[in-house]
């Protein structure tokens, strides 16, 4: 009875047995099997490799224009430029954030520069219409001598010291005007550094070294000519 009810038991795992291991494979042919995987999993696979394709499709773009863009460039300027730093604003360029930052801070600069222009021209008209009116005075000064001719030297010696004293004070006007304005640019230009940097755009870093401001010049205008090109999509 023993040997017969042992039998019963091996019987019964070694069916176990078979039922687990054709799950087993069922499963694994379930896994390994791409048409029974979740139709959204498979949708969303798909989406993610269509969108670094075209990340890889627009840096290679972009890199290859900025790089097209730097050789414009002087001989001695294109080695400023080399391929890791094209590189990493190309990469930068990707989401079109740093697009619109740099659409923003040049329309903000045009706004600001047409503003300190009508603020000089403004003097300068002012000047010349004071310098109208001195004229017009000299002039009068100038008849009123023809009734008493020896008060002419005098009177052309009054003018002329007028004369120099006028242009003296416009031309430091016009002076102080123009060093307030290059003061605000400079300002302007390190508030643009200073963003820059903080959106992580390389090449800008707050610098007053002419050379770096002048590359850091050239970088926007490439960005800004990109942004007018048809970009791959």
């Amino acid at each position: 009875m023993f040997v017969t009810f042992l039998v019963k038991v091996l019987t019964f795992s070694f069916s176990l047995f078979k039922v687990f291991a054709s799950l087993m494979v069922i499963n694994i042919s379930k896994m390994s099997n791409p048409t029974n995987i979740d139709a959204a999993t498979l949708a969303m696979r798909k989406e993610e490799i269509a969108r670094r394709e075209l990340q890889q499709k627009r840096h290679y773009f972009f890199q290859s224009e900025l790089q097209n863009m730097s050789r414009e460039l002087p001989g001695k300027l294109q080695q400023r430029f080399p391929y890791d730093l094209l590189s990493s604003l190309a990469n930068a360029l990707l989401d079109g954030t740093v697009f619109e930052i740099v659409k923003s801070l040049h329309e903000v600069q045009q706004l600001e520069e047409r503003n300190l222009s009508h603020q000089r021209q403004r003097l300068v008209n002012d000047h010349k219409a004071q310098k109208h009116e001195l004229q017009k005075r000299h002039k009068e000064l100038l008849q009123s001598c023809q009734c008493k001719p020896h008060n002419l030297p005098l009177v052309e010696a009054q003018i002329e010291r007028e004369k120099e004293a006028v242009i003296k004070r416009c031309d430091e006007e016009v002076k102080k005007k123009d060093m307030k304005i290059i003061l605000e640019l400079d300002q302007k230009v390190m508030d643009q550094q200073v963003m820059l940097e903080k959106a992580g755009v390389p090449g800008f870093f707050v610098t007053n070294n002419k050379l770096d401001i002048r590359l850091q010049m050239y970088l926007l205008e490439f960005i800004i000519r990109l942004s007018h090109m048809e970009i791959p999509s």
